[in-house]
């Protein structure tokens, strides 16, 4: 154990991280029987450590920061997540009998968890930052950015894959005249996204994304992709392409990596969104080609770091309410999602896209608005 503890502090040093330091990012010890376990498990066996109170980070954000802009993840090979990686690879995690599996565990949570930690519209996916000062402009900026990057008119019919609690079809329901039909594997969602667009054209559905077979004048994705998996890319992109009417838009909204690697991180993939996947840039190309032409690519993942501390605030800010619903185990468990996350988003080791595409092939071409 001793030699462990010692191998993980030259480790965290490589990152200015010290074992029982003094500054808010360093790591305080409670139990340290877990280091043993992190070099066999990595990080799944240090985020539970964190969880059971094993050790404790003032600044969990610049924690995972620091550790990942130095590569210090990179020096850990765990030996037993190779079944993870191989059942990621081999494996179809995210089969129309397992996508329902992430609503039941996540979204499904409690809409209450929701409503106190995200802002007065329910925007569960990445803000727009550049010229908003709170967390509920960047949600509108983006939700405005989206609007206008698909042209919508007044009358147009719209599908939202992954529509959430309906924030986007909402938005785009009383600021452009559109119709709207969402789609969503969560029940919770149905049930409050029914009544907040109560008295609105919209259409809320508890359906696989792969039925789908209608047409629509444009089509939005906003962070629904992660959940798709590398073995129903090609299937997702074939469902919209059926779906949308030649001369419309499609915008996809996906967290995205810089490299191509099966899988996702394993304590997220056990505690927050079982089975998902995220995709590099050629994961979207490959499985878009011939059937949709890309318009469009914007990147601005840097936003996810301000939009998870806010997320991260509120929690905050409301647990003494939330305790009643949920335990200290589930506490450390979130709170760890939150910062751990605006930590790989502020090293720049994950990505947001916002990517447009068009039925091959718009005549005259697409500018960005």
């Amino acid at each position: 154990m001793a030699n462990a503890q010692m191998f993980v502090g030259e480790l965290l040093a490589l990152a200015d991280i010290q074992i029982n330091g003094n500054r808010p990012w360093d790591m305080q010890l409670r139990d340290p029987s877990f280091f043993e376990d992190v070099l066999t498990r990595g990080n799944l066996a240090l985020g539970e450590a964190y969880m059971a109170g094993d050790w404790d980070c003032e600044q969990l954000d610049v924690f995972f920061c620091r550790l990942l802009a130095n590569r210090v993840h990179t020096q850990v090979r765990p030996s037993r997540l190779i079944w993870h990686y191989l059942k990621n690879r081999l494996l179809n995690l995210q089969s129309p009998q397992r996508s329902w599996l992430v609503g039941q565990h996540h979204y499904d949570l409690g809409n209450h968890l929701y409503q106190a930690m995200l802002d007065p519209r329910m925007v569960y996916t990445c803000g727009y930052w550049e010229n908003a000062q709170s967390l509920e402009q960047a949600q509108i900026d983006k939700l405005e950015m989206v609007c206008q990057k698909l042209q919508l008119k007044p009358g147009m019919r719209i599908l939202d894959v992954g529509c959430g609690w309906g924030s986007f079809m909402k938005y785009a329901a009383e600021n452009y005249g559109v119709e709207c039909v969402g789609v969503t594997v969560s029940k919770e969602q149905v049930a409050l996204g029914t009544k907040l667009c109560e008295n609105l054209p919209i259409e809320f559905r508890l359906q696989d994304y792969r039925t789908l077979n209608e047409s629509f004048d444009a089509i939005v994705s906003l962070g629904m992709f992660e959940h798709v998996g590398h073995k129903n890319y090609r299937r997702y992109m074939q469902v919209v392409a059926n779906c949308l009417k030649p001369s419309g838009l499609f915008l996809l909204h996906t967290i995205g990596r810089n490299r191509d690697v099966r899988g996702t991180d394993p304590w997220i993939a056990k505690y927050i969104f079982p089975n998902g996947e995220l995709p590099c840039l050629s994961h979207i190309d490959n499985a878009s080609r011939d059937l949709l032409c890309a318009e469009d690519v914007h990147n601005f993942g840097a936003d996810y770091d301000p939009t998870l501390m806010a997320w991260h605030q509120n929690f905050e800010s409301v647990w003494p309410e939330l305790s009643v619903h949920y335990d200290d185990t589930f506490y450390r468990m979130w709170r760890y999602y939150l910062l751990s996350c605006a930590g790989a988003f502020r090293a720049r080791e994950l990505q947001v896209w916002q990517w447009v595409f068009s039925k091959p092939y718009l005549i005259g071409g697409y500018r960005r608005p």
